[in-house]
């Protein structure tokens, strides 16, 4: 499906956790990358309607990819390189608020 243009060079294989799932990928992969060769098709639910969101456009313009990343909410996918023990959620309807205390 997705192939670096650079294919000949060699790249460090990492795990990261997606919904509780290993997902394996290459070191300098995009995040949004990793999870759609991993079969994740739908990365975040609209807070209205429910409807599943996927990425559009893999650079940062469509806002569809958004992912919660080490307990971070609306963090896009398309934008972030994987790493190691990088642990993701789904996104499901709007983000909490923030709470002043």
């Amino acid at each position: 499906m997705f192939r670096p243009i650079d294919g000949q060079i060699a790249r460090r294989r990492i795990t990261l956790r997606v919904e509780e799932q290993d997902v394996h990928a290459s070191e300098g992969d995009s995040l949004a990358i990793a999870m759609l060769q991993a079969g994740f098709d739908r990365f975040r639910e609209t807070p209205v309607s429910g409807a599943a969101r996927a990425p559009l456009c893999l650079m940062g313009v469509c806002f569809d990819c958004l992912v919660e990343v080490d307990g971070v909410a609306n963090v896009q996918a398309c934008m972030v390189t994987v790493r190691d023990g990088m642990r993701v959620r789904l996104q499901r309807g709007a983000r909490r608020p923030e709470v002043a205390q």
